[in-house]
């Protein structure tokens, strides 16, 4: 593929439905983790999925991005089923799907351009070096640390690595973000500092958000829309008042 201009990867139009999961069945074993789950998220739109730990939380977005084969049911992204996509396939599919690892998942050996290289590197997206400095340098301008380019993670506090992890997931300017607890680990400043980066990313790029937390600051104020995985299942939907005030013990617990 020859060199892209900065509009190639608005791939999806406004207000369009960008993933879709109906129906979707994980067991291990006897350990049915996801039953009958569904959800729709729309261009623009943070969904929250909240749930105790062990719930299947990571277990949907590993089934999402494809690193989990999934037991019955269907998964679509921008309309393309992945359960039929060959390997060429979902990698590109992929290359417009951000993932922020809960862990953050830099290189230790790499200094911050290498980490941001690196995906632009291994898709296959063919780009001169000058268009990968401009995407380094603007995913780094969106996190506020144009400075930390030559520094090594080590040398970065936790926010820090955090933002970095945020900026490679932006490279690709990809139009879902899925983000794993994103704000675990640190402290309730720096977490806030994430949300509102996560709040100014959805409204500058317009990007879909799948966010799966247990921070209920994180959900108050990045969802759109609150679905509670519960019994495997999608067991309440709403937005965080709605949710808040359901008298239903099971909800109402998340919310004490």
């Amino acid at each position: 593929m020859s060199e892209v201009n900065k509009n190639e990867y608005n791939h999806v139009s406004e207000e369009t439905t960008v993933l879709e999961i109906n129906h979707l069945y994980k067991s291990f074993g006897n350990n049915h983790v996801l039953i009958d789950f569904n959800l729709t998220l729309s261009k623009g739109q943070n969904i929250v999925v909240l749930g105790k730990s062990g719930s299947g939380k990571s277990v949907l977005i590993k089934c999402i991005i494809g690193l989990l084969k999934f037991d019955k049911g269907s998964i679509r992204i921008f309309s393309k089923e992945i359960r039929n996509l060959n390997a060429t396939a979902l990698d590109k599919i992929r290359a417009k799907v951000g993932f922020l690892f809960q862990s953050n998942a830099l290189y230790d050996s790499m200094t911050v351009r290498e980490n941001l290289e690196f995906p632009l590197r291994r898709h296959w997206i063919k780009l001169s070096q000058e268009k990968i400095n401009e995407m380094v340098s603007q995913a780094l301008t969106d996190v506020g640390l144009v400075h930390t380019i030559d520094m090594m993670p080590v040398e970065l506090s936790g926010g820090m690595r955090k933002r970095i992890a945020i900026a490679r997931t932006l490279i690709l300017k990809p139009d879902i973000i899925l983000y794993d607890e994103p704000t675990t680990g640190l402290d309730p400043i720096t977490g806030r500092e994430i949300i509102n980066l996560m709040i100014e990313i959805k409204t500058k790029y317009n990007t879909a958000s799948l966010i799966i937390s247990h921070d209920m600051n994180c959900v108050k104020s990045a969802s759109d829309l609150i679905i509670i995985l519960l019994e495997g299942k999608c067991y309440a939907t709403g937005n965080y008042q709605e949710l808040k005030s359901n008298a239903d013990p099971k909800v109402k617990q998340f919310f004490e």
